[in-house]
């Protein structure tokens, strides 16, 4: 409206300039002819000067007249614009039917924001499984990146993305973005938490073709699945790339006429027109159809209009000739619309470039800052043929190594409520004091690191089965060529914490989907914890890896550790021999290590007892922290043929099994030292026997130093601050158990 009446004053101004220009010309003219028939002699003729005046004022009056046409026909078009709301295909709001070369050359409207900063704006995308829990991230960032506004994002879930989204978003804590959720299943099977009777089956009757499967439906529930009093929503796909704010995506809800309910942008292949190859049938469309990667729903008004059941008689009716959908939702949105083209308003296309086969996106854009929404809806993603795909996945590729830290900013000026979970944390860092020499230590106490449960395909299955464990450890970068070998002498499941930047998850992905031994196993877990700050969080990714096995038991040990090969089912039988489900204990598995790159591994007790015998083998630890593993007592384990019971001594850090529900890892220890010392402790403390087994044993392979462990050697500071938590560890620790967590304290005052 603002820009329509610009024009118009633009168009006035003109015209009274145009009026008073031809006035002028005409007093000119006149007087001008009639002086030269009074005073001029014959001969003279017209003089030079008068003549060029006389010109230069026409040409001015055709250059008023000129854009007094071009303001003109401006005005029309702002006009028929507001009136429909429906620019054509390849055409952008302001663009209306003016050719793209000519474009630049007239005057354009500046973009008006008519969306409020602090106005809440709602997304809503269905995500299902693991790949698409990842697939979302990217999506998600790349708003955030971009938005001044608050959101409310609406995830239709099925159980695995619920769990990874919902601690993905609960750890990221992002100010002003709100998280709901809606179980997939529920609208499968057409149950409602705020319904009292079940509802005949929403979408799981309609046979479906389509990659998405079942999860490609949902969209069309939309209406019942989301809260009745949302009256609007933006809808996506999770392999959509945002490239601009999407508050000026919903702006474009304000150029609905009375009678529209969803926003589309036209379908850029030859699809729907059937000619892709012969005998090929489509759903019927509208002309090309419409892609709904990007929808815009008013959902008050569909719901008047009965949506439910006009999408449902649609669907069961053309079903009885297609007998199965090809494009999932889309099929069925388009033949609603047949029928009902008057519910649609026209999106520019550029607010969904699909880069899909046979696409007819580049019409879309002729400029970089054309470009709102870059949609891979090909199965072949970013591998898809397209001339300018380098530079949109350049652009995606941004944003899925992005740092996600960086979008944790505040909305400023808007009177959003931070979380409970962010003012506690706000709240123990002011109370942090700076001047304290352990204050870096403190801090990385109490970082909220972001955590993306389950970033790989995950199918393992928990059994019914008492004596079941999982093998549970942690590891950062340059601990990635383990993971092989380890998956080579553990058949069990694994739980693993990656410490990762994003860029460094992505790395990951393409190693573990390039690995053939990796990418051939579905029972690892694999757990990003991204990175912040500048300790290495070890007993935070510990309680990670921990907190999501599925199994009664976990074998706790480090990525550094090849455990000898049947040792998965060695423990399980021990399990069961020991009646461990009857009792409280921690099987210690002896620890041993090799200095040499390249080890023949010992293929049972009586090789490593031979190895150790000639040098090429050592306990661990043995030369430089003898402590930490010598109440293992390996000269008993060499003629061990039955477990036996070793008594806790300081400083001991044996590589244990335990039942899953056993105690966490203290997080205060940060970096090397003491991390693993203080678990021990604890479990000693609650009156955990530790027995060694007899037939069990692991092998430390060589490695560069880590960061952490040369700042411990070289930095007093570092020690000091160590000896510090240590003394505070003790003093939470005899606040728990009482008198019996005394004996540590000596224990470590007598040393």
């Amino acid at each position: 409206m603002l820009c329509s009446w610009r024009v118009k004053l633009k168009l006035l101004l003109a015209t009274v300039t145009l009026a008073i220009l031809l006035s002028w010309l005409y007093l000119f003219v006149g007087s001008f002819e009639y002086g030269r028939f009074l005073l001029l002699p014959p001969c003279l003729g017209e003089q030079p000067s008068r003549d060029v005046e006389r010109d230069a004022l026409a040409s001015r009056v055709r250059r008023v007249e000129e854009e007094n046409q071009q303001l003109r026909l401006q005005l029309s078009q702002v006009q028929a614009e507001g009136s429909d709301g429906s620019p054509q295909w390849g055409t952008s709001a302001e663009d209306g039917d003016t050719p793209a070369g000519e474009r630049s050359n007239r005057t354009a409207c500046p973009k008006q924001r008519t969306v409020h900063k602090c106005e809440l704006l709602h997304v809503a995308i269905v995500c299902a499984g693991h790949n698409a829990s990842r697939d979302v991230v990217t999506l998600v960032k790349s708003i955030l990146f971009h938005r001044r506004n608050p959101l409310h994002f609406h995830f239709i879930t099925d159980s695995v993305a619920h769990q990874i989204l919902q601690t993905l978003f609960q750890s990221w804590m992002v100010p002003s973005v709100h998280i709901s959720f809606y179980n997939a299943d529920d609208l499968k099977a057409g149950t409602y938490p705020t319904l009292p009777c079940p509802n005949p089956p929403e979408v799981s009757w309609i046979p479906n073709k389509h990659y998405s499967g079942i999860y490609g439906l949902m969209k069309l529930t939309l209406t019942k699945a989301l809260p009745s009093s949302l009256s609007k929503v933006i809808v996506l796909d999770t392999d959509i790339t945002f490239a601009t704010d999407i508050a000026e995506l919903w702006a474009v809800f304000g150029k609905f006429s009375d009678k529209q309910v969803i926003g589309l942008v036209e379908n850029q292949s030859d699809w729907y027109l059937g000619n892709l190859w012969k005998n090929h049938k489509p759903w019927p469309a509208l002309g090309r159809g419409f892609n709904t990667g990007v929808i815009l729903l008013l959902l008050d008004r569909l719901r008047r209009l009965g949506w439910e059941q006009m999408w449902r008689l649609t669907a069961e009716r053309e079903l009885m000739s297609m007998l199965s959908t090809s494009l999932a939702d889309q099929d069925i949105f388009n033949a609603v619309i047949k029928q009902n083209p008057a519910l649609v308003y026209r999106l520019p296309c550029f607010w969904n470039v699909q880069l899909s086969d046979h696409t007819r996106s580049e019409q879309c854009y002729t400029e970089v800052s054309d470009l709102k929404v870059i949609h891979w809806n090909s199965p072949k993603k970013l591998r898809v043929k397209n001339k300018h795909v380098e530079f949109f996945r350049n652009l995606y590729l941004t944003f899925l190594e992005y740092d996600g830290n960086l979008l944790r900013r505040e909305l400023f000026g808007c009177a959003s409520l931070p979380s409970p979970p962010s003012n506690q944390l706000q709240q123990a860092l002011e109370e942090l004091d700076e001047d304290d020499p352990c204050y870096d230590f403190r801090r990385q106490h109490l970082v909220q690191h972001r955590i993306h449960l389950f970033f790989l395909q995950y199918e393992f299955l928990a059994l019914p089965d008492p004596t079941d464990v999982t093998l549970v450890a942690q590891l950062s970068m340059d601990r990635l060529q383990m993971l092989e070998a380890i998956c080579k002498h553990w058949a069990g499941p694994i739980s693993l914490a990656l410490y990762m930047s994003d860029a460094e998850a992505q790395q990951f992905l393409r190693y573990a989907q390039a690995s053939e031994v990796l990418s051939a196993r579905r029972n690892v877990a694999y757990h990003i914890v991204y990175k912040e700050g500048q300790f290495y969080p070890i007993n935070l990714l510990r309680n990670v890896a921990l907190a999501n096995t599925q199994t009664p038991y976990v074998f706790l040990t480090d990525i550094d550790f090849l455990p000898m090969y049947g040792l998965y089912d060695y423990l399980r039988s021990s399990i069961q021999q020991l009646e461990l489900p009857q009792r409280k204990a921690a099987l210690i598995v002896p620890a041993f290590e090799t200095l040499h790159y390249r080890l023949t591994f010992p293929k049972s007790k009586a090789e490593l007892l031979s190895m150790l015998d000639m040098g090429s083998l050592y306990t661990f630890r043995y030369h430089v922290w003898p402590k930490g593993h010598a109440p293992t007592d390996y000269a008993k384990w060499r003629t061990a043929t039955v477990p036996y019971r070793v008594a806790w001594q300081p400083d001991f850090e044996p590589y244990v099994v335990v039942r899953r529900d056993c105690p966490k890892y203290d997080q205060r220890f940060v970096g090397f030292g003491w991390n693993k010392v203080s678990h021990i402790m604890e479990l000693d403390a609650q009156e955990y026997e530790l027995l060694v087994l007899p037939n069990a044993f692991m092998i430390h392979m060589p490695h560069a130093p880590s960061f952490d462990i040369s700042k411990f050697r070289l930095s007093t500071g570092y020690r000091g601050c160590l000896q510090t938590l240590r003394e505070e560890f003790h003093q939470d620790l005899s606040r728990r158990y009482g008198a019996a967590a005394l004996k540590y304290l000596t224990a470590e005052r007598s040393l």
